[in-house]
């Protein structure tokens, strides 16, 4: 009992010879005066912050668009948002309202008008294809976490040292600036995916960022004794902000760590039921889909006919989740020499990749573009050629699906692609000037007759003019009849669709 007492009170010492220390040499050495009069003066609105925030979301747009890297580069070197960002986590540490609340203003003016210009260029833009650059910021993952909150250490370090520049700008300006973009991109498109993905990656970024900046500034003395403005209520109310503001946070760090874990356990599971000597060749694991689908290539020297039920009723169990699984398995021999071992196993990744992983990915880019879920796309690997049903779109008509399908078509190529609209879309409005029949009209009601498999009923007019209609838009693809002549012409649907082209 003595000998744990000394023990406790050696560390007890030591830990206060470190903290001495710690106030003496690394706190005592900072300006702290200094260092909030150039966060007061750099964190607000001002015309330079404007200007920066406007050229930088148009470079990122552009960088994202077309894709490069390099001019997304050069839209992260202007780093705009890198002060109200370490503005507000250095209010954060100090509970000083007023710099928390001008900072958070130059933030979410920043941000909407990034939003805001980026929605009009897509608008305005010939290309508004998802590109490998947009697609990468759709969602939230352990490494843009990581990026934020090392990009927050270094931004408050160096503030606090008197070290500033534009490498730490550039290393904010990675987590936050492309995804605003992307949200812009997302609302002009009506893509849902894309913007609700980007969106919380930019606010899970956001406050990972500030709530970093908070903790490294108070490891170096950054406290409420510093805040002139400092009382009780703003405490609460600070308290109250943050918890709001943890919420995606929390959430995406619920599901990154669900994740990690997932693709342990998933590996585990399918390398524990084949025998010694098998090899995991190739996992693939989509989280977006319900159930969660698995892809795996295993290297066995026993085939198992019963292992994706067995693997399956297993992972369901671990982790209370629906799983769609399939491992491919390939026959080595136990004695077989490791070049044979080897050269099945890049035979088996290089199948995988060509087929299994070309077909997920192009289902998924087709997903984003359709505002759909990856798992409702009809892919068919050996004709090459996706489906899907597009999700309803405000506002929108044959016309802009269309234009969505041959938007995917330009950026799938080697894919045939077939975007049928959803139901409840009208026909267009048909029209005969001068005896003439409008022929984006029978284009447009052709196309969506063949893809929804619903025959069209052209009413109204006359005889001559309902007989012409209707054969112009069979020779275009799709199904028509004339149909009574009351009133003016115009197109109606005679058969509803079949249940699987609205599925």
């Amino acid at each position: 009992m003595e000998l744990t007492e000394n023990n406790d009170l050696v560390d007890e010492r030591g830990r206060s010879r470190m903290r001495r220390w710690w106030n003496m040499w690394v706190v005592g050495g900072v300006d702290h005066d200094a260092t909030l009069r150039q966060i007061a003066e750099d964190s607000g609105w001002s015309g330079r912050y404007l200007f920066l925030i406007v050229i930088s979301a148009a470079l990122s747009l552009l960088g994202l668009l077309m894709p490069s890297v390099a001019v997304l580069i050069g839209a992260m070197l202007l780093s705009p948002l890198m002060m109200p960002i370490i503005g507000l986590g250095f209010g954060i540490a100090t509970f000083d309202f007023v710099e928390i609340r001008r900072a958070a203003l130059a933030l979410a003016l920043g941000s909407a008008i990034a939003i805001v210009l980026s929605v009009v260029l897509v608008s305005i833009s010939p290309v508004q294809t998802i590109t490998s650059e947009i697609a990468g910021r759709t969602r939230p993952t352990l490494f843009d976490l990581l990026v934020a909150l090392l990009s927050a250490v270094a931004g408050a370090y160096a503030l606090i040292r008197g070290r500033g520049g534009a490498v730490v700008g550039v290393a904010i300006a990675i987590a936050l600036m492309p995804p605003l973009a992307v949200v812009g991109f997302g609302i002009a498109t009506w893509n849902w995916t894309v913007f609700s993905g980007s969106l919380l990656l930019f606010l899970t970024n956001a406050v990972t960022i500030a709530l970093t900046a908070a903790l490294v500034a108070r490891v170096y003395g950054f406290g409420s004794h510093l805040s002139p403005h400092h009382t009780g209520w703003q405490l609460v109310l600070f308290i109250g902000a943050l918890s709001i503001l943890s919420v995606p946070l929390v959430a995406a760090l619920k599901q990154i760590a669900f994740e990690a874990v997932a693709q342990r356990q998933v590996r585990d599971a399918v390398r524990g039921h084949f025998p010694d000597g098998s090899r995991l060749s190739q996992l693939e694991i989509d989280y977006t889909t319900d159930p969660i689908r698995v892809r795996a290539v295993m290297l066995t020297p026993r085939l198992d006919g019963r292992a994706d039920h067995a693997i399956t009723a297993a992972l369901a169990e671990r982790l209370a989740r629906k799983v769609d699984l399939h491992v491919d398995q390939l026959h080595i021999t136990p004695e077989g020499s490791s070049a044979e071992v080897e050269q099945i196993a890049r035979a088996a990744d290089q199948a995988g990749r060509g087929a299994a992983g070309s077909q997920q990915a192009a289902a998924a880019q087709l997903a984003l573009i359709a505002g759909i879920e990856p798992s409702a796309v009809r892919a068919d690997q050996t004709a090459r050629n996706l489906q899907a049903v597009a999700a309803p779109l405000p506002g929108l008509g044959l016309e802009g699906y269309r234009a969505l399908e041959q938007r995917s078509a330009r950026g799938l190529p080697g894919w045939t692609v077939q975007l049928a609209p959803p139901a409840n879309v009208e026909p267009p409005a048909m029209s005969i000037d001068q005896g003439v029949v409008d022929g984006l009209a029978l284009d447009l009601a052709g196309w969506g007759s063949a893809r929804l498999g619903r025959r069209i009923a052209v009413l109204g007019g006359t005889a001559a003019q309902r007989e012409a209609v209707a054969a112009g838009i069979v020779t275009r693809g799709g199904q028509a009849e004339a149909g009574a002549a009351a009133g003016s012409l115009r197109l109606e649907w005679l058969v509803e669709p079949p249940v699987s082209a609205a599925e």
